[in-house]
């Protein structure tokens, strides 16, 4: 059997197990989704979600932001870490897509990682679920799913992207790495995996010699 062919066995069945697969950021908006991607960096998905309510009220347009007095959206992001770092990434973010995308956040990871505090992670989540685009979110629980299931054999998040891109069915793509983090995080967790109960135990690296 194929890595290809094992992938689309991968797919299928995480796609049972997992049939509703969404970001786990909330956000109204590509730009609130930026935002959003930016503060979860060093921090839980379930803080940023408890941060960025009071932030978005506060926050609603790209001229607000652009505008914005860092100190201010400091002091509301502050929970999340490294705070100093992402409030001045959040204006310069919202300063770039104004002046360089007329406003509309571009649907390219090419373009997206011009933006500051955009990597390529952030600029794929947007493609993926803002634009409905293939996208490979190479995240924490990918990166660690990708290498225990034997689809990889890196640690490095852009060829793990890249590889990953030939093994994927495009249209399932973004999903996948979705149901990836659904699954890291109820199974194949990063300390213990619980292999007995894993969808996908038979697909893995370790069974399948």
């Amino acid at each position: 059997m194929t890595k290809k062919e094992r992938a689309a066995l991968i797919t299928a069945a995480l796609k049972k197990e997992y049939p509703q697969a969404a970001c786990s950021l909330n956000a109204g908006s590509a730009f609130e989704l930026l935002v959003a991607t930016r503060l979860s960096a060093q921090c839980t998905d379930a803080r940023v979600n408890l941060v960025t309510p009071r932030l978005f009220e506060k926050y609603r347009t790209l001229d607000d932001y652009c505008s914005a007095e860092v100190t201010d959206i400091e002091q509301i992001i502050h929970s999340c870490g490294f705070y100093h770092g992402k409030a001045r990434d959040i204006i310069e973010m919202a300063k770039g897509v104004r002046d360089c995308f007329g406003g509309r956040v571009p649907d390219t990871v090419e373009e997206l990682v011009t933006l500051k505090g955009v990597g390529r992670k952030t600029a794929n989540l947007i493609v993926g679920d803002v634009y409905n685009k293939p996208a490979v979110v190479a995240d924490t629980h990918l990166i660690r799913l990708a290498n225990r299931m034997g689809l990889v054999n890196t640690k490095d998040p852009k060829k793990v992207e890249f590889e990953l891109k030939k093994l994927l069915s495009p249209e399932e793509s973004n999903d996948f790495c979705h149901r990836c983090v659904l699954h890291g995080r109820a199974v194949c967790t990063a300390r213990k995996p619980d292999c007995a109960v894993c969808t996908i135990s038979e697909y893995c690296k370790k069974n399948i010699g």
